[in-house]
Formats: structure tokens, sequence, C-alpha cells
């Protein structure tokens, strides 16, 4: 079994190297940001305030987001493995993670750290784009991974291509703040247990992704 946790500051290629790690093995993946947009598009209470903090370009609380998590990781489709991507953020969600996972008799086996420096995340953020169908959310990027077909309509489903909202300069730089104040210190804790592999993201796609294969062997 893996279950598999992704880190790296977004922009890293984590929702990219995780699509191809779901299709490789079979298994989910649980990204906080499509629970996240899940909500929004209901238009719930909740997505509503998630909404207002994503422009922000800050985090959802940690209480809304392990709730969401472990809901997630109870359903049935993750018992053979999954992918987690975007959480945890903080050491405290690390916890958190290891506690849904030892309820559930599970615990993660790898840790993914995707590294890229501050001005390459810029560059690949601006230029991000996302399927705006909420069931399919594949991700292109106008300069390294152009849709095949029409370049503002998703290759998988043909649905329009859209920039998210947080991928401005001012919440791009926020998001990095924040990355570095609470998120950096996971490396060392998993660093500690054992899980983490650590994959220069600054490498084509493709490259990538054999080093990834090459660690889940």
């Amino acid at each position: 079994m893996r279950n598999i946790v992704m880190l790296g500051v977004q922009g890293s290629g984590k929702g990219t190297q995780a699509d191809r790690i779901s299709a490789r093995y079979e298994i989910p993946t649980i990204s906080t940001g499509k629970l996240f947009r899940a909500e929004i598009e209901r238009n719930t209470g909740l997505g509503r305030e998630i909404s207002s903090i994503i422009k922000k370009g800050e985090l959802v609380p940690a209480a809304r987001i392990n709730q969401m998590m472990g809901e997630r990781l109870s359903e049935e489709d993750t018992v053979n493995g999954v992918i987690v991507d975007g959480y945890p953020r903080t050491l405290e969600q690390a916890q958190a993670l290891d506690d849904i996972m030892s309820g559930l008799s599970r615990q993660v086996t790898h840790v993914l750290y995707i590294k890229i420096s501050d001005e390459e995340a810029v560059r690949r953020l601006s230029g991000r784009r996302v399927c705006s169908n909420n069931k399919c959310e594949a991700n292109y990027h106008v300069e390294f991974n152009p849709p095949k077909k029409d370049p503002n309509r998703c290759d998988r489903c043909g649905s329009a291509l859209m920039q998210r909202a947080d991928d401005n300069p001012e919440a791009i730089g926020r998001r990095l703040e924040l990355y570095h104040k609470d998120t950096a210190p996971l490396v060392d804790f998993y660093k500690k247990k054992g899980t983490l592999h650590e994959v220069d993201g600054q490498q084509p796609i493709p490259d990538v992704e054999a080093v990834i294969n090459g660690i889940l062997a």
C-alpha cells in the first residue's frame, strides 16, 4: 500500500505528478484545493468563507481542513492507498494526518518533496491554467504543459480553461511567505521519520516523473 504525501511550494508540479501517480497505481488523489472548490461550487457558507480566504492568499483554518480530510480519507476508495496533495501544511496538520491514518490502521509511507525556487514558483503559477469542470480539474501551463488540442480548452473533457483567482502576484507572494514560515518545517518532520524523498522539481516533467517512479517502485 502506498499512502503518499506531496510536499513543495505551489507551482512545484505536485498536482501534475500526483495525477500521474494516481493513474499508474490506480489510487485517488485527495487535494485540499479540490475539496475547497467543491464547497465553493456548491455556494455553501463554508464555500463562501473559503473563497474569501483563498483570494487573499491566506490559509483555511486547520480545524476545517482536518475535518474535511478525515471525512475524505474514511471513504472506501482510499483503502488501497491514496495521494494527499496540499496537506499537511503545518506541523499541527502533519500530526493530525498521522492521527487520522492511525485511526484507520494506516500510515504515511512516502513523502515526495518537490523542490523549486521562489522565482520559478512565480513564473509557473502566473502561467498555470486549470479545467473549469469541477469533476475534472486537469492542470495545464501555457508554457510547460499546454493543451494539445485547443489552447483554451481541456484535452480530457473539452471544458474551458481558467486561471485560478489566487494566481495573481500579490496572492502568490503571500503564499510563498506562508509556505516558508509554516510548511518548510515539515521537511525536517518527515526526514526524521525516514519517509522523506527530495526531488528536483526544476527538471522537465518526464524527468521528475522518472525519479518518482524509482522512489515508489
